[in-house]
């Protein structure tokens, strides 16, 4: 029988993941975490429990399920690399256990879903007509999903914007913006002049999914939520804020650049992450703005940590400011 607050946490060692696993720990639920590999010397006898498995392997997933009533589908591929191949025979093994527990699936969203004619104002009832391989596969984990619920399943979906924290490795923040364990002496600027771009602090996603997961029996069986996020209104104000930081910090007043567009599209024909970063471009050069109307309505306000208080967590967390120079 699953227990109440017991909670199975997959991609535990990824950004949202593992501040779902500490953020759930921290309130009292006891976290099971799927690992692909050795946990790191600071996992040891952090409270959580570690076992080792990996969710494309449907016998792993079922067993670290046991007992669980909740399970946060927080888990991609390695390397981020071959979705077509293993996103959705992982989130079926999620599924399967899911079913086999009684448990609520969990899963962080985006706005892949969505194709230009939703733009600008994404509600959770957009309609979903992506352009991208990416989206589709998004279209199809939730259209699974929603077939679960009907199914004796229950589901929550948090959409939310570009993720950005202290563990956000993998993401437009550490990968354009900045360089992860340097100093930041420029900062990219992907978007189009004047336009407009949603972030997403990672602990506050968290703590709004941890909100609702408490309030999952009240929630209608496939629930889906937007966040608003941090709005950069005309796409400076996130590059302005690193800049900020990092002088407050004691460092030299980083430059701006445009991204390079046109170095990712020219060598995107032999490099699989160029290709993926130039399907998603469109995201840069249209406004895209997720409307929280009904997340408020159920939960109350957003958590929305200050911009700076939240650039400096997650350029320090990337290995990107020097430890000894907070004022």
């Amino acid at each position: 029988m699953a227990a109440d607050n017991k909670v199975l946490v997959l991609g535990a060692t990824g950004g949202i993941g593992n501040e779902m696993a500490r953020q759930l720990r921290d309130r009292g639920w006891a976290v099971q975490a799927l690992r692909r590999s050795k946990p790191q010397a600071s996992c040891i006898n952090d409270g959580i429990t570690w076992i080792d498995g990996d969710a494309s392997r449907r016998d792993d997933v079922m067993a670290a399920a046991q007992g669980c009533s909740v399970i946060i589908h927080a888990v991609n591929p390695p390397g981020y690399r071959r979705w077509e191949t293993l996103v959705l025979p992982m989130l079926d093994n999620t599924i399967a256990a899911a079913k086999a527990q009684g448990a609520t699936i969990v899963l962080p969203g985006t706005v892949y879903n969505f194709g230009p004619d939703a733009f600008p104002i994404l509600r959770e009832d957009s309609p979903q007509q992506p352009k991208t391989r990416k989206g589709e596969i998004r279209v199809e984990m939730e259209r699974r999903m929603r077939l679960a619920t009907t199914q004796g399943s229950r589901v929550i979906i948090v959409r939310a914007g570009d993720f950005f924290g202290p563990t956000s490795g993998n993401s437009w923040f550490a990968q354009g913006l900045v360089k992860p364990g340097k100093a930041v002496a420029k900062v990219s600027l992907p978007g189009a002049p004047g336009v407009g771009h949603q972030w997403a602090y990672i602990p506050d996603v968290a703590h709004t999914m941890i909100n609702l997961i408490e309030r999952r029996e009240d929630l209608l069986p496939f629930a889906v939520f937007h966040m608003a996020g941090h709005w950069d209104a005309d796409g400076m104000q996130m590059a302005e804020a690193i800049c900020r930081v990092v002088t407050g910090r004691g460092g030299k007043q980083p430059k701006l650049h445009p991204f390079p567009w046109w170095l990712i599209r020219l060598t995107s024909p032999f490099i699989e992450t160029f290709r993926e970063l130039l399907e998603m471009r469109y995201l840069w050069s249209s406004l895209v703005r997720m409307s929280n109307t009904h997340l408020q309505a159920t939960i109350g306000q957003e958590l929305h940590t200050p911009l700076d208080q939240a650039i400096e967590a997650t350029l320090e967390g990337l290995g990107c400011l020097p430890s000894n120079t907070r004022p």
